[in-house]
């Protein structure tokens, strides 16, 4: 007879982690996951290997059920074969959840080890607990301290992800870390034997700790269930889907890595497009749309947008590209023209948006030019660049002052809270390590203050698009 299995939140605050397959050199999963808890200060972490009494100043041992204290979730990093004896000690010990990092199941195309998995469910059903995976890094929660990595904010936010794929679900955090993601939690579930897509995003749906829903998705077993749960999140949470699989060769790889048996991509965008789902491209494009929702509401109304930042050039290239994503660059009348040229020289400028001027790099400007142009009614957002020429180039530390810093953020958070109208950043990534110090010092300052930072005018301009165009559905 089967047991009561224990919900999700459960699940994500265990009392106790028993870490299983760890070793002493430092080296493999667990020992990282176990290194990673210790790091972040979770209470009560068991390494067990019976090879060692010892690993890194800490108690090991031999099995799980010599572990006196309490244990609510195991990590387990040793091979499947040994799988079903293993979690036969989860049941005698009373653990809630195991995750396997371990693969080699179902995925690997061998009819024996879909069995094995199979096998293993029974005993999970049997015991009362759930698995999770196999075949991922398993969870990430912050307030939990229950960590896999330690290169990854443990700063709780609103953002919650799951992930089929390991990597994305470690590279998305960290990804998004510089730019002001923070997660509520990120669940990597790999082959999905238990836990899967449906029921992760019927929890995120009504988590309080989320805000948004993140999603990769390589493909699903059980389509009913899944076009329901999505149904539900998207009429409650943005929820922005990276669909992995969508070519032959795509196809080939998600099902030699997850055993997942992809849809047509025609009829994925269909479903996203009913439920109103956020659709992206990649992992880059998933962690823009994310900073759109997170850092540039409200949402504007339209696609209206006022380019602002110094060089000829660049402010040719900031227009084609935020048009070829889906933005507008209306032009300015010649009174607001006039208007600029207050502060603005007349000589080597383009006024009529984008506005370029060389005095663009400086705080009095920024700020007089964004307070005239965001009163514009056909203007919805207002779009600072840096980067993309001589005069605003890294380096020197001027952007990073103080001096400079300071008054440009206000600036733009004024302009944000007396309009409704938000200021992205497009920031260029300098290809010295000397400048980087710059560009990453300068990106530091703008997202502590709250603004959203892009790294290319084409990815500022496709998020926001996207992020439009779903407002607009949804309303």
């Amino acid at each position: 007879m089967n047991k009561k299995l224990p919900a999700l939140d459960e699940i994500f605050s265990p009392r106790g982690v028993a870490v299983v397959g760890v070793s002493p050199n430092g080296r493999g999963f667990a020992t990282g996951v176990m290194m990673s808890l210790r790091a972040a200060g979770f209470p009560d972490i068991y390494p067990i290997n019976p090879r060692y009494t010892e690993v890194f100043g800490m108690p090991c041992y031999p099995s799980l059920t010599a572990v006196p204290g309490v244990v609510d979730h195991v990590v387990v990093s040793i091979p499947a074969e040994s799988a079903l004896s293993l979690l036969d000690d989860c049941a005698a010990k009373g653990v809630k959840s195991v995750h396997f990092f371990t693969a080699g199941f179902s995925e690997s195309g061998i009819k024996e080890r879909a069995e094995l998995e199979k096998t293993m469910l029974e005993k999970a059903r049997a015991g009362g607990f759930r698995i999770i995976g196999p075949n991922c890094i398993g969870l990430h929660v912050p307030k939990s301290k229950l960590v896999n990595t330690t290169t990854v904010s443990i700063e709780p936010g609103p953002v919650g992800f799951i992930s089929q794929s390991g990597g994305h679900a470690s590279n998305l955090p960290q990804y998004g870390s510089p730019r002001g993601l923070r997660f509520s939690k990120v669940v990597s579930y790999g082959n999905g034997l238990d836990i899967d897509e449906c029921e992760l995003l019927d929890y995120f749906t009504d988590d309080p700790d989320t805000e948004i829903i993140a999603a990769y998705i390589e493909g699903v077993r059980n389509g009913r269930g899944f076009i329901d749960a999505l149904r539900k999140a998207a009429a409650k949470k943005p929820v922005v889907i990276y669909k992995g699989g969508t070519t032959e060769a795509g196809k080939r790889a998600a099902h030699g890595h997850t055993a997942s048996l992809t849809s047509s991509v025609a009829a994925f965008e269909a479903l996203c497009r009913q439920m109103n789902a956020i659709r992206v491209d990649d992992l880059d494009e998933m962690v823009d749309v994310i900073a759109a929702l997170r850092f540039a509401s409200p949402v504007p109304k339209g696609t209206g947008a006022a380019v602002i930042g110094a060089g000829g050039g660049p402010s040719v290239l900031a227009s084609d590209e935020l048009e070829k994503a889906g933005l507008q660059v209306p032009p300015l009348s010649g009174e607001t023209q006039n208007g600029l040229l207050k502060f603005l020289p007349l000589a080597g400028s383009i006024l009529i948006n984008p506005i370029d001027a060389g005095n663009l790099a400086t705080p009095d400007a920024i700020r007089e030019t964004l307070n005239a142009v965001s009163r514009v009614p056909e203007i919805d957002m207002l779009v600072y660049h840096l980067g993309f020429h001589p005069i605003s180039s890294w380096g020197g530390g001027r952007f990073v002052m103080p001096e400079f810093l300071n008054p440009t953020t206000q600036a733009m958070n004024a302009v944000k809270k007396t309009t409704g109208k938000p200021v992205l950043l497009v920031l260029r990534p300098p290809l010295n390590l000397d400048d980087m110090k710059d560009f990453l010092a300068a990106q530091d300052g703008f997202v502590k203050a709250g603004l959203p930072v892009f790294y290319s005018l084409h990815q500022a301009g496709r998020a926001m698009a996207r992020v439009i165009s779903w407002e607009k559905r949804r309303a």
